[in-house]
């Protein structure tokens, strides 16, 4: 994807960016797109899905040939503590310039307004086909995955943090349906917002 010119890249309306949404949504995707371009201002890009997944792969409770991403239940609570705490306790500085993305990236910093908390949804059969696509999984399986695995995550984080719903809107300063808008459009969508684009598309 070409990167787009920005207009203004010295006044952001925003120092850092979290990304949340189920799996298939598109978090690996837009971070992905976004790495060359906010790299190119000095900002570090962090996957807290793909640093999770090497964990349990390194503890030896999920097998990297398995295509299927982990669950939250292959580590303990203090893991998702230290992930979250980490993330959280360094986009807590205007001052520093993060990209980052995992399920509950944007409630974890709420109450931050220097951070764009954006929240990607999608509807559950175009994110069964991404998945199905992704880990080379049949139909089925896809379907089994993904509702085995949010419902342990979600179960995990609502029993650790009290939250019903971490992709609850009033937690977001942008919420995008990827469904409808392809990733040339997610992208162009967060650019505008934290005023790489100032309303110019790529």
């Amino acid at each position: 994807m070409d990167i787009p010119n920005a207009t203004n890249p010295k006044k952001l309306k925003y120092s850092s960016i979290a990304i949340s949404g189920p799996p298939g949504a598109g978090r690996s995707t837009l971070l992905r797109n976004l790495k060359p371009i906010v790299e190119s201002l000095g900002w570090e890009t962090f996957s807290g899905g793909e640093w999770a997944r090497q964990f349990a792969i390194a503890s030896g409770n999920h097998d990297p040939n398995d295509p299927r991403h982990h669950k939250a239940t292959d580590y303990g609570d203090d893991i998702d503590h230290q992930i979250d705490g980490a993330m959280r306790q360094k986009l807590s500085d205007p001052n520093v310039h993060v990209a980052v993305e995992s399920w509950i990236a944007g409630w974890n910093m709420r109450a931050l307004p220097h951070v764009l908390k954006v929240l990607l949804l999608c509807d559950e059969a175009l994110r069964i086909d991404r998945v199905v696509n992704r880990d080379n999984l049949t139909v089925e399986e896809a379907k089994t995955h993904l509702r085995e695995r949010e419902q342990v995550n979600m179960e995990k984080w609502n029993r650790m943090y009290g939250v019903s719903d971490f992709w609850d809107p009033k937690y977001y300063d942008v919420v995008i349906n990827t469904y409808s808008n392809g990733p040339k459009e997610t992208l162009n969508i967060v650019l505008q917002a934290i005023g790489y684009l100032n309303g110019h598309t790529a």
